[in-house]
Parts: C-alpha cells; sequence; structure tokens
C-alpha cells in the first residue's frame, strides 16, 4: 500500500528508540551494583580516549593488554573488576586506571555490558571511547606510527562516529593448553595463528552486521554455522551518553552507528571504511582449564546449555592448526589479506 515502506521505517525506528531508553534505563539502575575502588575523576577528565573494561581473573593478560593500549594513546582505563581472586586488582593498581569492584552475577547485568554502560555514560559523553575484553588487542593501519590520536582525529575528518574490528581469533600450533605464557610478554608470540575464511551479511531493520567464520566456525561449529561466534564489533566511538550497545560490543543503538563498519573489506555491497582488528587471546594456554569453569558457571552469553559440547571441545584440547593457517606478522598482512581497511588512509610521517 502507499506510503507502507515509510511507516514501516518510523515503525522500526520508534523500537528502536524505545530500546535504547530501556538499555540506558538498565545501565542507569546498574550503578549502585558498583563500588568504587580508586576512581581518578581528574585523570579521567582530562584523558580525551578512555578505555573501557569489565574482567574477572586476568591478572596474566592484563599487563600486556594495559601496555600495549597505553601506546596506542589511551590516556586513562576505567575498569570494573567482578569478583577477581587471582591478583587483577593488584594489576589495576595505577594512576591511569579507575576501578570499581561488584560481586554481582555478570549475566544478569547483561554479561557486564550495564556496568560499562553506565561508566561510558557517565564519563565517556562526547570523547572517543575504546571498550574491550582483557582479551582483546585493538591493531588498525599504520598503528606502529599513527596513534589513536592520529586515528580518532582521521575518523572526526571523515565524519565516521566509530571504528569497526573483526575480532581474530589466534591460536597455537599444536594441542591447546600446552606450552606456557608469561604475564607481561606479548601474547601473540604465544598463539601467533589465524583463519583467514569469513562470511557477512546485514540483519533486520536495525541493518546489524553479522560477520562469522574463522577459527571457531571451521572447528567446533561446522555442522551449525548458524551457531559460530559473531565476529564484528564496534570498540571505538565518539559517544554520546544517549548511545547504547545493543549485544555486546558486536552492534549499538542508534543503528546508524551500525553502519559505520560494513565488515572485512569486500564481504558485502557496501562502501569502504577505515576499519580495524581485534587480536583475539582467548586461546592462551589457560583457556583448557577456564573453559571447564566457564562451563560450569553459566554465564555465557547466549543460551548456556547450547555451548556445552563447545566446552567440552576445548577441554579436550584440540590441535587448531591447520595448512591454511596464516601465521600473524603485522597490520599490513591483515590489509592485504583483506581482513581490515586502511581505507586510503596515509597518515603523514612523523
Amino acid at each position: 500500500m502507499p506510503g507502507g515502506g515509510r511507516l514501516s521505517d518510523l515503525w522500526a525506528a520508534y523500537r528502536a528508540r524505545m530500546a535504547r531508553r530501556a538499555l540506558l534505563w538498565r545501565s542507569f539502575r546498574s550503578r549502585h551494583r558498583l563500588a568504587p575502588v580508586s576512581v581518578h575523576e581528574k585523570a579521567i577528565r582530562a584523558a580525551p580516549i578512555l578505555c573501557f573494561a569489565v574482567v574477572r581473573i586476568e591478572a596474566a593478560r592484563l599487563p600486556w593488554w594495559l601496555d600495549h593500549h597505553r601506546a596506542l594513546g589511551v590516556g586513562h582505563f576505567l575498569v570494573v573488576d567482578n569478583g577477581s581472586t587471582d591478583g587483577t586488582r593488584d594489576v589495576l593498581d595505577a594512576p591511569d586506571i579507575s576501578v570499581w569492584r561488584t560481586d554481582a552475577v555478570y549475566r544478569e547485568a547483561r554479561f557486564g555490558l550495564d556496568w560499562a554502560s553506565w561508566l561510558l555514560m557517565r564519563h565517556g559523553h562526547g570523547k572517543w571511547c575504546l571498550t574491550l575484553d582483557a582479551d582483546e588487542l585493538l591493531v588498525y593501519p599504520h598503528h606502529d606510527r599513527a596513534g589513536l590520536s592520529a586515528l580518532t582525529a582521521e575518523l572526526d575528518r571523515r565524519g565516521q562516529p566509530a571504528l569497526g574490528a573483526l575480532m581474530l581469533d589466534l591460536y597455537p600450533r599444536g594441542p591447546l593448553g600446552a606450552g606456557d605464557y608469561r604475564p607481561g610478554t606479548d601474547p601473540v608470540q604465544t598463539i601467533p595463528w589465524f583463519d583467514t575464511a569469513y562470511r557477512a551479511r546485514r540483519v533486520g531493520p536495525r541493518r546489524k552486521l553479522w560477520v562469522q567464520g574463522g577459527v571457531r566456525d571451521r572447528a567446533f561449529f561446522a555442522e551449525t554455522p548458524e551457531r559460530a561466534p559473531t565476529l564484528n564489533k564496534l570498540p571505538l566511538v565518539r559517544w554520546n551518553r544517549r548511545f547504547a550497545y545493543d549485544n555486546s560490543t558486536h552492534t549499538a543503538l542508534p543503528p546508524r552507528l551500525n553502519m559505520a563498519y560494513p565488515g572485512p573489506p569486500g564481504l558485502l555491497d557496501e562502501p569502504d571504511a577505515l576499519s580495524g582488528v581485534l587480536l583475539h587471546t582467548k586461546f592462551l594456554p589457560e583457556i583448557v582449564g577456564k573453559s571447564a569453569i566457564e562451563k560450569s558457571r553459566g554465564q555465557h552469553f547466549h543460551d548456556p546449555t547450547l555451548f556445552h559440547g563447545y566446552y567440552d571441545a576445548i577441554t579436550g584440547a584440540p590441535d587448531l592448526w591447520h595448512p591454511g593457517a596464516q601465521r600473524y606478522c603485522d597490520w599490513r598482512q591483515l590489509v592485504d589479506l583483506g581482513l581490515m581497511s586502511a581505507a586510503g588512509w596515509q597518515p603523514p610521517e612523523g
């Protein structure tokens, strides 16, 4: 009927707006679950680029994670510690880190997203904000000579409100759980291999991107590919207190933010955009023991019972390597393989 498409668009926009308001209200209420441990308000206000994270038992990963993102130009870290018992709190004792603690149930807080969203709402308005897990290392074109200040200036110049990234699962050659990882060293040296096959599509009226593929798709979900993990994220956003992450950092509201990332170049018939990669260090040697714990905790983002077989497969310590695997070198390799895009960006030398 005439005007039906317009009415449908208006209805979709209204539903997205109501969903965003509901998520913001959840986040606002969650503030009571957070107890400040060491909060440096002046340092937060002074930092142009902030990084937000929710962590639990990550003392091994955090030293390198912090140093990596400090080197990129993060000015201050805002971290929620969800009941760590391994010395995580000691690692977070630094003047450029503000810490809150909570013993509340991770799953009931939208898997920590309510807590992070409240901090984004409270401290991130008007700033470029990086939201990460402790097993994610951001890389992007020219990151070895152009820090986040240069990157965000370029995004501002382009009118691109967010930097999208492919979550690239890294794994070792040989059985999972074998070998050692020394805290403070580069985890990519321990698990340097990755897959290169991915697929993407847009889903629903909010134009949510859905990228799947990689090693977990190949090794654990070959017979049920629709259940394979979602690998696209929007980790870096010029934040507004009216924004909300919808599904982890995979999607955001308002929906226009999702259009900032078309996925790895060429998978969709959409204009190219400057993008990055999150080096995902999930498969460090500790993964075998952690998977058994995570199965018992039942805190997975989706229906935990659907992932029992996945956790069981990991605790079996499989060898994920195959002849098509690539060994990580640098950001240029990722651009050449079509896993992220410089989209014509050439930052000035020096």
